[in-house]
């Protein structure tokens, strides 16, 4: 393994996505479809999005040319990685009846052999909060850390944020500092188009082997550095940077603010955010059984602390209105997540902001709450 810059041409980046693949991974990378760029399987570089950039705001997405031949000139795909890891859908056990008696039949998740490829850095911290939910000590999800270890990661530093991205913020970007395979910085301008690439495991270190390659010089690290000094001070300067030093103990203060009330005259409860997020990870199970009687089945699927049945039991719904729920999301993501996880729950990279339908922006939501404590 080395931590060598290395100059990786872009038409050779047809090279690498082969050897990944050669090596029985199935590619996972950002592709356009739907009128958005999502993540999907990638056969060839000419499924990425080359060309194509997003524009983000509050309840706001589109997808744009850029007039360049860039292959990640975008900030995040409209969902995230966890589809992949945490399944939106899957079978826990199935029964059925035999002689009078029930039969449980196992249930085997087999994990693929999957390579990300553009992973974002505040993505890498979504994978590693999620990691500690799914992976920790005392307990595991099987499914997500057998998926998580099968998985093969090439990140891409970020130097096109969008306007809703405040990695800064939450310390977890533009610059990938997270562990990955292999780490790549797209540098394109009107004479030169290249990528400046390294490992950081033995696998990575042995698919550069068989790259044409050439060690990065001075001139070229220094316009990666310049790329991802702009990325920072794009979002430094925009209106979603904020102080994220004292935000656990300003909500707690704030519990019982009439601010709740407010955002909750807007939020529809719709749980777009919770979907979108990279880190959330509720579900719930359902029990279903055929027509005949004879076959049961539970499955999990991923669920929302925005709808009235999660926190239902005896006696109805802890949660019973949209004013509760959202504050229980927000203040869970960016408060008691520290007590739970020891980190935050939110990396900054938008999507909550992009994907609401009616524009609740939380960082406008912190933003307010600084203000009235200050009035």
């Amino acid at each position: 393994m080395t931590t060598q810059d290395y100059v990786l041409r872009a038409e050779d980046l047809e090279l690498l996505i082969q050897a990944i693949r050669v090596r029985g991974h199935q590619v996972i990378g950002p592709t356009v479809k739907n009128g958005a760029i999502t993540y999907g399987e990638i056969h060839s570089s000419v499924d990425l999005p080359q060309g194509w950039s997003d524009q983000q705001e509050k309840g706001f997405y589109r997808l744009a040319s850029n007039n360049s031949q860039a292959y990640f000139a975008y900030a995040v795909g409209a969902g995230s990685w966890k589809q992949f890891l945490q399944l939106p859908r899957r079978q826990v056990w199935q029964a059925r009846k035999s002689d009078g008696g029930l039969n449980f039949v196992e249930v085997v998740d087999v994990a693929p052999r999957v390579a990300f490829l553009g992973v974002r850095s505040c993505e890498l911290h979504a994978m590693e909060i999620q990691d500690r939910v799914f992976s920790g000590v005392q307990f595991q999800n099987e499914s997500y850390t057998e998926r998580r270890g099968n998985a093969f990661v090439i990140a891409v530093n970020c130097t096109t944020p969008a306007a809703t991205c405040f990695c800064t913020a939450m310390k977890t970007g533009p610059e990938v500092t997270s562990p990955a395979d292999l780490t790549m910085t797209e540098v394109i301008s009107s004479e030169e188009h290249y990528f400046l690439i390294k490992s950081g495991s033995q696998q990575g270190s042995e698919i550069l082997g068989e790259l044409p390659l050439m060690p990065a010089t001075e001139r070229e690290r220094k316009a990666e550095e310049g790329a991802l000094h702009d990325a920072v001070q794009q979002m430094e300067t925009g209106p979603r940077q904020f102080d994220n030093s004292d935000v656990k103990d300003l909500l707690y203060r704030n519990y019982e603010s009439p601010l709740w009330d407010q955002v909750a005259d807007r939020c529809l409860s719709c749980a777009n955010c919770t979907m979108a997020c990279p880190t959330c990870f509720c579900s719930t199970v359902e029990d279903t059984t055929d027509l005949s009687g004879d076959i049961a089945e539970r499955w999990e699927r991923w669920d929302s602390c925005f709808t009235g049945e999660f926190s239902y039991i005896t006696g109805g719904s802890v949660r019973p209105d949209t004013k509760s729920r959202y504050r229980q999301w927000m203040t869970h993501k960016l408060a008691t997540w520290h007590d739970q996880f020891g980190s935050s729950g939110c990396v900054g990279c938008g999507r909550c902001i992009t994907w609401c339908p009616v524009g609740i922006d939380f960082t406008e939501e912190i933003h307010k709450m600084r203000e009235m404590e200050q009035s």
